[in-house]
């Protein structure tokens, strides 16, 4: 069987999203324009130049015009100042958050960094302003209680008031809050109350740069997800192509909400993860076409990255006894929703052969790992059309 979209480009796209928790639910449409696509920061980043304006400021009472922070990567951009102030005890700074040409939810927002003297020996310490969410469950990468603020963003600016601290013969030991205006509302379109993060959003990013339309954050949040029902104890996940497919899935197994999956159109995503970590039980949700899609192999389902084949639907259709005129007219069909309609008086004979057809490239990905495997098709009004199930090979 050939994967139309291989392992590589999967831990390629994992890699670029490296460990943060999700905060954007990119468009991720393949786009391709004429001129290049103008790359972007993180939140991780622009908190950081924040951060080290702050503390700049906090040490010489001014604040520089613009602000140079050293990324993960070597490169060193430099952030302007939305707004400033100095206070009894503490500075802030401002910085606007341009996402390039990724379509980033976050995308203008204005994220603060308030930095004040923390005790002697306790080094930087770091608190959730306004808009920025706590992690409530075990499994991300940053423990209970604590702002979700991730890994690398807290090395970054721990770096960044280190350097400012060696500068001026400082200690370098401070409270760093860092805020999101609007990030509470913004949180509400992610996967952050899923995931446990409560209150706001995620400060995240591993290299700093935001890679336009590379859906890494998306990618990051399903591994997210599948450690916290990991953490939960949770034997069985399922993972939904969308809204209705979800709702149907957790109707049929009633599943809680920290056990599903949102992998749009990202099955391999979701594969790649548990074939490195699997968990007992695996059950994939979705419509009948992008269902199609991964039973030609496809591990990307979004239609920018091709289309279903109508003539080996039609060749799969008729393996699975519709009959021969019937699938004639199934391979000239103008869509898969119009293929399916003409087999329709057929019964479930094509969802059933499509069931099965999506379960061999789901469990190609996934041989070796034991998973207790399934697949299923749901119509847009949550009927269930067909399934397939089984253990991995």
């Amino acid at each position: 069987m050939v994967l139309r979209n291989g392992f590589a480009q999967w831990f390629a796209a994992e890699a670029a999203g490296g460990f943060g928790l999700m905060e954007t639910r990119p468009i991720c449409t393949g786009v391709s324009e004429k001129r290049p696509l103008r790359r972007g920061w993180t939140t991780g980043a622009c908190a950081t130049a924040a951060a080290k304006a702050a503390y700049a400021a906090l040490l010489s009472r001014q604040f520089p015009e613009a602000v140079e922070i050293t990324l993960p990567g070597g490169l060193r951009p430099r952030f302007a100042l939305a707004e400033t102030a100095l206070g009894e005890g503490f500075a802030q700074a401002g910085v606007i958050k341009d996402a390039g040409d990724d379509p980033d939810i976050t995308h203008g927002a204005l994220l603060r960094a308030r930095v004040r003297p923390a005790a002697p020996g306790q080094g930087v310490v770091f608190r959730a302003g306004e808009g920025v969410g706590i992690v409530t469950r075990p499994g991300l990468p940053i423990p209970p209680g604590e702002p979700a603020i991730n890994p690398a963003p807290r090395r970054m600016i721990a770096a960044a008031i280190a350097e400012i601290a060696a500068a001026f013969g400082a200690g370098g030991d401070v409270e760093v809050e860092i805020s999101i205006a609007g990030g509470a509302r913004l949180a509400e379109r992610t996967l952050n109350p899923r995931l446990g993060i409560v209150g706001g959003l995620s400060v995240l990013g591993t290299t700093g740069v935001v890679v336009p339309y590379s859906c890494s954050a998306w990618i990051a949040g399903i591994r997210q997800g599948i450690d916290v029902a990991r953490a939960a104890g949770f034997v069985h996940i399922a993972a939904a192509t969308g809204r209705n497919s979800e709702a149907a899935v957790q109707r049929l197994y009633q599943l809680p909400e920290a056990a599903l999956i949102d992998m749009g159109n990202f099955v391999g995503g979701v594969l790649n993860s548990l074939r490195r970590r699997p968990l007992p039980r695996l059950s994939l949700a979705g419509g009948i076409a992008k269902m199609t899609k991964l039973a030609q192999g496809h591990l990307d389902l979004h239609s920018a990255r091709g289309s279903a084949d109508l003539a080996a639907l039609a060749r799969l259709a008729a393996a699975g006894g519709v009959p021969a005129e019937i699938c004639a007219r199934m391979a000239e069909a103008a869509s898969v929703a119009e293929a399916f309609a003409l087999a329709a008086d057929q019964g479930p004979a094509l969802a059933r052969a499509v069931a099965s057809a999506a379960w061999r490239t789901a469990a190609e990905v996934l041989r070796g790992t034991d998973i207790d495997l399934e697949v299923l098709l749901f119509s847009h009004d949550g009927a269930l059309l067909g399934r397939a199930r089984g253990k991995t090979p």
